[in-house]
């Protein structure tokens, strides 16, 4: 009885110790996502705090390295040139913080290994710029129906075909209607989405509408658009479009980079 005693007063201070360092740990990673997310919101002048994630499971090895594995911001609803409002993502990898501490402190350069930058549009907002106030986006057919989604490891669609529903009033068509978008970057620093009607979908998944031939023109040119002023966070350039549920995505991949965290809202 007095070993059975002794092994489970040993097990219990073992099992509060695993606890507390764990705890602990959880507790300092909250802290330090905190300190970014107040940074990050200061040095961007953004009116609220971001979203901010340190991933990795033990966080104090990273910490006392100063070396982050895998960073991401997220902030949605930020002020937006022409769309009015859009969501930023950035994924940093490999963060180096030998030049401040295991905080990341305003104003200090931050180096990258690798990062994803994201600006991320919703159908509404979209919508409203088109003139198609009933705008649904949908990635394209052969990846909605593939099993595997059919995504990047981002989760974003292709480009080429997507599936654009609405009412395009301003062509004088009063019905709901899909067509096949394509959609890619132009303009000098490639910050312009341009948006490409192709033709009218019909079929699963679609509002499976036909378009009298003499407005098949005109609904095109309802749903073909161009979108300045998409400069992605931390000016990264663009290398991938497409959609995730309804939002359109722009995606930006930089390797080796030193970030400034006011460029954010670049």
């Amino acid at each position: 009885m007095r070993v059975r005693a002794w092994l489970i007063g040993i097990i219990v201070t073992i099992v509060a110790v695993v606890v507390g360092a764990v705890g602990a740990d959880f507790g300092s990673a909250i802290y330090a996502e905190y300190h970014l997310a107040r940074t990050l919101r200061a040095q961007a002048r953004l009116g609220f705090d971001p979203w901010v994630g340190i991933l990795g499971f033990p966080f104090a090895p990273q910490a006392m390295r100063h070396r982050y594995k895998e960073v991401e911001l997220k902030a949605n609803g930020v002020d937006r040139p022409v769309i009015g409002k859009a969501m930023l993502e950035a994924t940093l990898y490999s963060v180096d913080l030998t030049n401040t501490s295991w905080l990341v402190r305003p104003g200090v350069p931050l180096p990258v290994g690798r990062l994803e930058s994201r600006i991320i549009i919703d159908s509404t907002h979209l919508g409203r710029y088109m003139g198609i106030n009933d705008l649904i986006v949908e990635a394209p057919p052969k990846e909605t129906n593939d099993a595997t989604g059919g995504t990047t490891e981002s989760g974003i669609s292709s480009s080429i075909g997507l599936v654009f529903s609405g009412t395009p009033k301003s062509a004088g068509f009063d019905k709901r209607v899909s067509v096949s978008v394509d959609l890619s970057m132009s303009g000098p620093q490639q910050t312009t989405l341009v948006m490409t009607a192709t033709g009218v979908s019909t079929g699963p998944n679609t509002e499976n509408r036909q378009v009298p031939t003499d407005k098949v023109a005109a609904v095109l040119a309802a749903f073909s658009k161009r979108l300045p002023g998409q400069k992605l966070p931390f000016g990264v350039a663009p290398d991938r479009e497409g959609a995730r549920g309804s939002d359109v995505i722009i995606e930006g991949i930089g390797e080796g980079l030193t970030l400034d965290l006011s460029e954010f809202t670049v």
